[in-house]
């Protein structure tokens, strides 16, 4: 070989663990191999060679546990860290510029229907429109779309959810608006339309109006003077006409390809009696459609950029005949594709059938993919935000699997999150021959690192009762000699039913490296506090349940921790010890 075999074996040892650290413990060839080449490209020539020495040594490093990967890494290539935090920082994802886009006189809107909290798929046109803002040094408008009280009955509590949803990932809007407050303002400009021209009341049935739909130009309503059409309008607002007998519809071309287009209803009445607005009550009957108000909406408060998915781009049609009649210039759009998170509904229809059938645990249930949802299984509004700004606002649809989610998270929270151990489905240890008489206490880092401090495990001797979890009993009987994280080395002695049996052996770590001992997380039985782990798994809620250590005890709620070997995790609620309550953690599974 013309290159030298160690030099290469180095550079892939580091990019091997950097690419395990990164991926839950698992490095993988391809990236690694990606990575040499990208460094060395006179490597090229001798790519099977190289490949080679990169499958043994990404094999040595899957062996490893992910600690001891992450030891390595930070001890021996600190270099390779420091470089690709450098290269993250230069590869950040960058908006394309906007259309005829002036700084300091962009002006973005998210639009929200409050009959819903947000979720991921939601969240999208907020952080675009809050980036572009930030971009152009603009102004965003937070906007509720309220005006359909009886099929998109809003909910009284979402205004506020979603406000703090939208703040939890960073969002921040410079004017707020409710449409709802809004209705005097849509009655004038419908005025105004009538007066133009542009708009007309139908008070005929809806089947009359589709026998016409081909032959617009003749249906008698449309043929009404202006007169005649304001005189009807007053009349639709002073509540002449009662549900489904009346319209205002917007002329537009009555031989436009797409059926839905032509005419449009802009205003429609609505028995608020029977379906009483939360924040109006029963005050208006006749309520704009989504289309009227919002084109309204964009053109009085400013907006000059609207991003929004694909979906709408019919509604970008029909608003734009408003515009041309009211003489107004229409905004940029920017259509995006959907986002969808696969195997989480997306639905705010099939979410709150659920909910309504009792399937959910509340807004915030974590099988969940709205914003609460998510942020309550323990995934950071930095990862979401990454991963929207990943996509961009691409004309097709995404998918995002849960794992590149995960993925994002877990180099967002493996720097701060603190390490417990934890005993699932537990399982008694029994150490025998421990070489001190009393207590003695084990410091153990929260953090590889040492920046989050440390705890102090006690273990009883000469005999010592801790737990393990049970899925580690067939490791430690396979191995017959383990190590206990942080503390000493043991040999097994005999597997009881319910219980395992083992011998102080030695305290040194090269002992259980020499020996290719496992190492096991545990729990001192004598503080131990009772552990439900909860894992969202499709539309299941998987339960179980254990012990771990004291310090679990005093780590607020919302915190996100990590339960070594078994994965990061959010402390759900927390229950403290007192006298006579003992205390007892509950924690969302987030992921690996």
């Amino acid at each position: 070989m013309s290159f030298s075999e160690n030099e290469i074996r180095e550079l892939a040892r580091g990019y091997a663990l950097l690419n395990a650290v990164e991926h839950g413990g698992r490095a993988a060839v391809g990236p690694v191999m990606g990575k040499i080449m990208a460094e060395r490209p006179d490597l090229r020539r001798h790519a099977r060679q190289v490949a080679a020495i990169v499958r043994e040594v990404v094999e040595e490093v899957n062996r490893l546990s992910l600690e001891e990967q992450r030891r390595l890494l930070s001890e021996r290539y600190q270099w390779l860290l420091e470089k690709r935090k450098k290269q993250r920082t230069v590869e950040e994802k960058r908006l394309p510029p906007l259309p005829e886009a002036e700084e300091g006189r962009v002006v973005t809107r998210f639009a929200p229907n409050p009959d819903f909290i947000i979720h991921l798929g939601n969240a999208r046109p907020a952080i675009l429109s809050y980036e572009y803002k930030v971009m152009y040094r603009g102004r965003m408008i937070l906007r509720f779309e309220d005006t359909d009280p009886r099929t998109k009955t809003p909910l009284p509590e979402a205004y506020q959810l979603i406000k703090e949803d939208l703040r939890w990932l960073g969002v921040e809007w410079d004017e707020e608006y409710i449409q709802s407050l809004r209705m005097e303002v849509y009655y004038d400009i419908a005025r105004r339309l009538i007066e133009a021209g542009g708009a007309y009341v139908d008070d005929r049935p809806g089947e009359e109006f589709r026998r016409y739909r081909g032959r617009l130009w003749e249906y008698p309503p449309r043929l009404r003077s202006v007169e005649e059409n304001l005189e009807l309008w007053d009349r639709m607002l002073e509540g002449g006409f009662g549900e489904g007998e009346a319209v205002l519809r917007v002329k537009t071309d009555p031989r436009h390809p797409d059926p839905s287009v032509r005419d449009w209803v802009a205003f429609r009445i609505i028995d608020t009696e029977k379906y009483p607005h939360p924040i109006t009550g029963s005050r208006y009957t006749v309520w704009p459609t989504y289309n009227f108000a919002a084109g309204v909406d964009d053109h009085l408060m400013g907006v000059t950029h609207i991003l929004r998915a694909k979906e709408h781009m019919q509604n970008t049609v029909k608003q734009e005949f408003l515009y041309r009649h009211l003489g107004w210039k229409y905004p940029h759009v920017i259509h995006f594709g959907r986002l969808k998170l696969e195997g989480f509904i997306m639905s705010k229809s099939l979410l709150k059938k659920l909910l309504d059938e009792g399937v959910g645990e509340g807004l915030s249930d974590p099988r969940f993919a709205t914003i609460a949802g998510l942020r309550r299984r323990g995934i950071t509004a930095e990862a979401i935000k990454r991963i929207i700004l990943d996509v961009g606002v691409k004309y097709t649809d995404a998918s995002i699997s849960y794992a590149n989610l995960a993925a994002v998270n877990r180099v967002i929270v493996d720097p701060k999150a603190k390490r417990l151990m934890a005993a699932l489905e537990p399982v008694e240890l029994i150490v025998e021959g421990l070489p001190w008489e009393g207590a003695r206490g084990f410091e153990v880092p929260f953090h590889p690192s040492g920046g989050l401090g440390s705890r102090v495990l006690k273990v009883e001797g000469p005999r010592a009762r801790l737990y393990i979890s049970g899925s580690d009993v067939e490791l430690v009987e396979r191995h017959g000699f383990f190590r206990l994280m942080e503390a000493f080395n043991v040999e097994l002695v005999e597997v009881q039913q319910g219980r395992v049996v083992a011998r102080f052996h030695s305290f040194e770590l090269e002992e259980a490296r020499r020996r290719g001992a496992p190492l096991i997380q545990w729990v001192p039985a004598s503080a131990a506090v009772d552990l439900e782990l909860v894992e969202p798994k499709g539309l299941d809620l998987i339960r179980r349940y254990g012990f771990v250590e004291a310090a679990a005890e005093h780590i607020a709620a919302g915190e996100i921790v990590q339960l070594v070997r078994i994965g990061f995790a959010r402390v759900d609620a927390v229950r403290r010890r007192a006298e006579g309550v003992e205390p007892r953690v509950v924690m969302i599974y987030a992921h690996s």
